[in-house]
């Protein structure tokens, strides 16, 4: 087995097809076919399987494409700190939902190894979404919230396709709201105060049932309810119809202005922060990393 190896899985991987690796690579076709099959010989396991749309994963190659990614990321720090070699490109890949302390940490992760070349991915996409991204390897990690309503449904999706949830951190719910909202100068809200405003949640498309919400609270009727696909029109109409929407009570002014505020809600609720790794597979040191730096803004946590 050798680095090399190694690089090639990951990016046969990464570009799903092994024509477009071996594109990217700069190699052969059949080089590249050959290289694999001789991991897999050498291995005593299949990695991909083979058909007509390309490849996938076998669940073993899962579980390596971990380790592999560890070797390499290792091994391109040793290279940079002591060789006189071009920096590798530096690759990421993570999806959430929307909470601006995941961005905040995603933009010190950059500053801190995208010197040269990176190819980066921050997705803030639906419940569903975030759990296929990382088994299907689009994505290295997911963040997610589980509260006393929607763990036992998604636990047992999570666990179906061999992931794991893993708490960051606990919530007590908030909503944010305009700092010109008519209850902006109360620091404990009750759920009757909402009842006239309209409620601001994420859409999830064919998944859109109680449980894949985004939001706690999901299945309390809502007298006015808009659904939105992205965080920049859902603050916008937080301001602009003083709507109101629920999450952890983490907020970003440089990301969000100083015109969204947090006001703790009076329910007798938790919020549980976490991310979504495949089952057995350990964190790169990219990864870990950025769970390194999330916890800056994390431990404001209320």
């Amino acid at each position: 087995m050798t680095i090399l190896q190694l690089r090639y899985f990951i990016k046969v991987i990464e570009k799903g097809s092994i024509s477009n690796a071996a594109k990217e690579l700069f190699i052969s076709q059949p080089s590249l076919t050959s290289a694999i099959k001789e991991l897999e010989d050498e291995l005593n396991i299949k990695l991909i399987n083979r058909h007509n749309r390309g490849i996938s994963i076998t669940k073993e190659g899962s579980k390596f494409l971990g380790y592999a990614r560890n070797v390499v990321e290792q091994m391109d720090v040793l290279e940079n700190n002591y060789l006189e070699k071009k920096k590798e490109k530096f690759i990421f890949q993570i999806s959430s939902q929307h909470y601006s302390f995941v961005v905040n940490a995603f933009v010190d992760l950059i500053e801190e190894y995208g010197d040269d070349e990176y190819e980066v991915t921050l997705r803030e996409c639906r419940t569903y979404e975030i759990i296929d991204d990382v088994k299907n390897n689009r994505s290295q990690l997911g963040i997610i919230y589980l509260n006393s309503f929607n763990e036992k449904v998604l636990m047992n999706y999570i666990s179906e396709n061999h992931l794991e949830f893993k708490e960051l951190f606990t919530s007590q719910p908030h909503i944010f709201i305009s700092s010109y909202h008519p209850l902006a100068m109360k620091n404990l809200i009750e759920l009757a105060d909402l009842t006239e405003y309209p409620f601001l949640s994420f859409e999830q498309g064919d998944f859109n049932s109680f449980y894949f919400s985004e939001e706690i609270l999901s299945t309390l009727p809502k007298k006015k309810a808009i659904k939105v696909s992205d965080r920049a029109t859902l603050f916008n109409l937080l301001i602009g119809l003083n709507g109101y929407t629920i999450s952890t009570g983490i907020i970003s002014k440089e990301l969000n202005g100083e015109n969204i505020i947090a006001r703790k809600l009076n329910i007798d609720d938790d919020i549980h922060i976490g991310t979504i790794t495949r089952k057995n597979e350990p964190l790169t040191f990219i990864s870990k990393r950025y769970l390194e730096l999330l916890k800056k803004y994390i431990n404001t946590a209320s």
